[in-house]
């Protein structure tokens, strides 16, 4: 079997599952339908109605695209199933109900930002920057009941540099999930329709599994009394979105200030003493206290203003001796 006659559906919404589709459009396959969120609404009132990028991407191609509000929708399911696939794709998209994941005849896959078992959930690159990982990479697996639970089909390693942050890693695994994905459809059809996959269960022998839940303001908030390697990842793992950040209180007027944090540095040996969060300025430079070192901030944003690096933003607060972040 030959890719070229594989009928697909593509399932996905944001610019990460763009490359994927794409890979699959230049690497000859026929796809013959993309699922994506509908429409979201934007502006100061909600009344502009933003397509997702997968969406804007596939309208250009001439691909019909299909925006259920709900999976199960049975004017939706019969919709999709006219199209007769062969196989589906998902990349960064919402869970399916069986009766959609189960349709094509050889099955559903999906590409996820993680080496499975570990890191299931819906901020896998977030999460691994954020635990301080030196590995991480992208898996495909088979769709079941269960969310990135089913069977795996391939991984692909991607090392994550100390100084990376999420950006970085998100756009090496955005490729990476392209290039997965059509290695795993080439094997679907190399047998057929049958390939080899692995169950879960058998790869979390002696593992701790790190999960990856769904990010939300109040998890970005720093937390100044843990080490300074641990806040130094977590900056990075929330950087540039949605952004580390902490709240900046004068002590002596009272005001407090939002300001997030999107690049530090670790000064090993700048032991410190002081309580955590303790704002410290040496030689026109930026420094916060941690359980156990310095930390300098390289860039933030303070809240009503643009993102800058450390230089300007002390050259435009004043007070900052009674200021410390909370």
């Amino acid at each position: 079997m030959e890719r070229k006659n594989l009928r697909i559906v593509f399932m996905g919404t944001p610019e990460f599952a763009v490359e994927t589709l794409n890979s699959l459009l230049e690497g000859g396959c026929q796809v013959v339908a993309v699922v994506t969120q509908p429409d979201k609404p934007v502006g100061r009132h909600g009344s502009v109605l933003q397509p997702s990028e997968v969406k804007k991407f596939a309208l250009e191609k001439g691909i019909p695209v299909l925006q259920p509000e709900k999976m199960k929708d049975p004017e939706f399911v019969e919709q999709l199933r006219v199209f007769n696939a062969d196989l589906q794709v998902v990349v960064a998209f919402r869970m399916l109900p069986e009766v959609v994941w189960a349709m094509p005849r050889f099955g559903t896959f999906n590409v996820h930002a993680a080496l499975l078992p570990q890191y299931r959930g819906a901020a896998p690159i977030n999460w691994a920057v954020i635990n301080g990982e030196t590995m991480t990479g992208v898996t495909t697996f088979f769709l079941d009941h269960d969310i990135d639970t089913g069977k795996v089909i391939l991984k692909k390693t991607f090392p994550i540099p100390d100084d990376a942050d999420v950006e970085y890693v998100y756009d090496g695994l955005m490729r990476l999930g392209a290039q997965a994905a059509i290695e795993t459809i080439d094997r679907i059809c190399q047998g057929d329709g049958q390939v080899e996959a692995i169950e879960q269960q058998q790869l979390m022998e002696g593992e701790e599994l790190k999960l990856a839940p769904k990010i939300f303001k109040e998890t970005c908030r720093i937390q100044w009394n843990q080490p300074a390697k641990r806040v130094y990842d977590f900056v990075r793992g929330l950087s540039p979105y949605p952004g580390a950040w902490a709240n900046m209180e004068n002590t002596e007027s009272g005001d407090t200030t939002v300001v997030k944090i999107y690049k530090t540095m670790k000064c090993p040996g700048k032991t410190t003493q002081l309580s955590p969060g303790t704002i410290v300025v040496e030689k026109g430079k930026l420094f916060a206290a941690t359980a156990d070192e310095l930390l300098q901030i390289v860039s933030l944003q303070v809240a009503g203003k643009k993102r800058m690096d450390a230089a300007a933003f002390l050259n435009g607060v004043r007070g900052i001796e009674n200021c410390r972040l909370v």
